[in-house]
């Protein structure tokens, strides 16, 4: 039996993630947790986040769970959804500006309307599809350019670790994967079935993917 810690630093959909993890992995241990000795003996790791970006690095840091997901990120797979996914990067435009974990090297921006004829809507809000920019253990089983069920009105840029992109206004880095990372800008938990495989998939996944 197989540890799965879902951080709980009291940012995300926690029992959502946990139910939909018990869903397609009923034998394994799926804890919500915020202790130390606990996340760092689980075999995976998961960072959800719901809210702001200030607000989610600020309860992370305050908990000393930054300091757990450095040390943890580099040695086990980690999944990061939605603002987790942001906060594992350099900077924010949100919150007037903040600094992230800086592990993957990224900012995060907010759509802006670049022309009237093609107004967006902000945040982005409901299905999208993700374009699998570049292969990994993670997709399997689910098509390119399927639908994942997106909320959020900041986005990634573009970067070399980039394995998913979604266009809302302008092309965007949906999916980002460094070594034991896979973090993802939609809600799995929320996305039906490719967004069940994704969390499947993550119970299989061994890590180790280069940059």
């Amino acid at each position: 039996m197989g540890k799965i810690a879902i951080v709980d630093y009291g940012m995300g959909n926690l029992h959502s993630v946990k139910k939909a993890l018990e869903k397609v992995a009923p034998n394994e241990m799926v804890s919500l947790t915020r202790s130390s000795s606990v996340i760092d003996n689980a075999d995976r790791i998961i960072l959800p986040g719901v809210g702001a970006f200030g607000d989610c690095i600020k309860a992370l840091r305050k908990l000393n769970l930054d300091k757990l997901i450095l040390r943890n990120s580099n040695s086990k797979p980690l999944l990061a959804i939605c603002v987790g996914m942001q906060i594992l990067l350099e900077f924010s435009e949100e919150s007037k500006g903040t600094q992230g974990l800086g592990i993957i090297k990224a900012r995060v921006k907010k759509f802006v309307q670049n022309n009237q004829r093609e107004r967006i809507k902000i945040p982005h809000m409901g299905w999208n599809s993700v374009k699998q920019s570049k292969d990994h253990f993670m997709w399997s089983g689910i098509p390119d350019n399927s639908y994942f069920y997106f909320v959020h009105s900041y986005a990634c840029e573009l970067i070399d670790a980039t394995h998913g992109i979604t266009s809302h206004g302008k092309d965007f880095s949906s999916v980002l994967a460094c070594k034991n990372i896979f973090a993802v800008q939609f809600h799995p938990e929320k996305s039906q079935e490719y967004g069940l495989r994704i969390y499947e998939n993550f119970t299989k996944w061994s890590g180790e993917k280069l940059c």
